[in-house]
């Protein structure tokens, strides 16, 4: 079968309204830490299996005791950071507000997203720790997270460039951010800057968690609707309160005329206004899922900004994610490997 190249060169019209940032990105600044378990570990700390979890300093520090002897892998993250990252390593240019302590942590965040060229904004206090997440993989290659906020539960307005919001291509923001009442502030300020600008707002419903506990907060940070949303398949079916996809489909495409729903190993669906096509996914042999959703945001969008047609990004997203799935870690380890999926990738 003869294959064509993707469609992810700049195109002609984006290039007449070249803009500052590619995506502006707003979310928590997290250093993920990342550990092999069995299930009887979830139970026996009575971790909900496949979901995350805020848990305070002294739970997440009695988590990580239990876990001394082994030795993590750290890597510079959180959901919308991941994706922001890969939107930058894939080709584009990209801007990030985020909250870190000045400590070990903070540092190590802000040295991983500067050597990758992502352009950081907000504010580096002086006092508390940053945040961080335990990732928790099991064998079945599924992912449980525990997260400690941290700097990041004070993100608020204050931490934003509006001026740089106004003129991005898109502005991005994930829907953890409803757990947090200045964070929430800061999306739907961020939001309206947007708005009034010419930035394209996307959102991420982000986790099951989140649509059960923090449903309000999420309404508030979508205001009249946005542009794009992105969502996985038990996501969307609890939104909607059904289990048939048709429905809540029909549902979130009432919020957003760009409707993305990733599928897991089946692929994802792509649904421009009103109109739902399938991508298949990509062979894979999964370790890891975390992040998954995480590079599919950022390649449907690096795609988007280039020109692809929304089924054609998400072609390309999907090859992304199960490329990612195939290794451990929320996120790759360097920008040179996000280029090389990029120049391996084969659209159908």
């Amino acid at each position: 079968m003869t294959t064509r190249p993707p469609r992810l060169a700049r195109s002609t019209q984006a290039g007449s309204r070249r803009s500052r940032y590619d995506v502006y990105g707003l979310g928590n600044a997290l250093v993920d830490l990342e550990y092999t378990v069995d299930d009887s570990y979830l139970r026996d700390m009575d971790l909900a299996k496949g979901h995350m979890t805020l848990v305070d300093e002294s739970r997440i520090d009695a988590l990580a005791a239990s876990l001394d002897e082994h030795e993590p892998k750290r890597r510079a993250g959180g959901s919308a950071a991941n994706t922001v990252f890969a939107v930058q390593a894939f080709g584009g240019r990209c801007a990030y507000s985020c909250r870190v302590a000045d400590d070990d942590l903070g540092r190590f965040f802000l040295e991983e997203f500067g050597n990758a060229g992502v352009a950081t904004t907000g504010t580096r206090d002086g006092h508390g720790k940053s945040g961080r997440c335990l990732t928790l993989i099991t064998a079945d290659a599924e992912r449980t997270m525990t997260t400690f906020l941290g700097a990041s539960a004070a993100l608020g307005p204050r931490d934003l460039d509006e001026a740089a919001i106004a003129g991005s291509d898109y502005f991005y923001v994930e829907g953890y951010l409803a757990s947090s009442e200045s964070g929430r502030e800061a999306a739907v300020q961020a939001r309206e800057v947007a708005e009034l600008g010419r930035a394209r707002t996307s959102l991420s419903l982000a986790d099951p968690s989140m649509v059960i506990n923090f449903r309000d907060g999420l309404i508030d940070m979508l205001g009249n609707g946005v542009h794009q949303l992105f969502c996985n398949e038990e996501e969307a079916l609890t939104w909607a309160g059904t289990d048939r996809l048709d429905i809540a489909v029909a549902e979130l495409s009432d919020i957003a005329p760009y409707l993305n729903i990733t599928l897991g190993a089946r692929g994802s669906l792509a649904v421009a206004k009103g109109k739902s096509r399938f991508a298949p996914g990509h062979p894979s042999r999964a370790v890891d899922t975390t992040g998954a959703g995480d590079i599919y945001a950022g390649a449907v969008l690096h795609a988007r900004v280039n020109g692809a047609e929304p089924s054609e990004a998400a072609g390309f997203a999907n090859f992304a994610a199960a490329e990612l799935v195939a290794r451990h870690g929320a996120r790759l380890d360097h920008v040179a490997d996000y280029v090389q999926i990029k120049a391996t990738y084969r659209a159908p």
